[in-house]
């Protein structure tokens, strides 16, 4: 027990050292660690100024960290406005051509011949929308299948090109930034088994 006020020294000093800059006010050894004990809770009016300017700059940050984090919830909330308006834009082509069929069961020729074109506009305005956030279609380099963008779902016996040619892409893949976000599903060849 007798090295106990020792050690609780040498740590207060070192503490007192490092994150106040002050010298030990007393040595681990001194005689006069009973009344040292007694005001080790009394701060020097040096200690009081630094405690208090602490205390506003992190006063100061925290201000600063409350109205950027008010700020980036502002703009997350007016990004998301702006996405779904640009859904309900969809939404409301894709509408329009259903009722459109609902209330024409015998639709025109003309409306049967603009059809493709029409959900072609449609779908280049969904483009239109994931590419403004950064969500692109993958775009396969060449007729062999590259694992990182493509996942295969099916194979098919074919004998007029190469094993592992991409014959047919299923479903398109899309990166978000340099991320795959959904792999390209592609259908690959093999060749005929004996």
């Amino acid at each position: 027990m007798s090295d106990s006020p020792s050690i609780y020294f040498q740590v207060t000093n070192w503490l007192k050292s490092t994150f106040l800059g002050t010298k030990p006010e007393i040595p681990a050894s001194s005689p006069d660690v009973a009344t040292f004990i007694e005001n080790r809770y009394l701060l020097t009016q040096a200690q009081r100024d630094w405690l208090i300017q602490e205390f506003s700059s992190l006063q100061k940050q925290n201000t600063l960290l409350q109205q950027s984090l008010r700020e980036q919830q502002t703009q997350t909330t007016a990004n998301t406005e702006d996405l779904f308006l640009e859904l309900l834009e969809v939404t409301d082509a894709l509408e329009a051509l259903l009722n459109y069929l609902e209330n024409n069961p015998d639709p025109s020729p003309e409306f049967c011949q603009r059809l493709p074109k029409s959900v072609g506009a449609v779908h280049r305005k969904f483009l239109s929308v994931l590419s403004k956030r950064q969500v692109l279609p993958i775009e396969l380099q060449s007729d062999q299948p590259d694992f990182n963008f493509c996942r295969v779902v099916d194979r098919e016996i074919r004998n007029d090109v190469e094993d592992q040619t991409i014959t047919k892409i299923v479903r398109q893949g899309f990166l978000i930034g340099e991320k795959v976000l959904r792999p390209t599903e592609i259908i690959t060849s093999k060749s005929e088994q004996s």
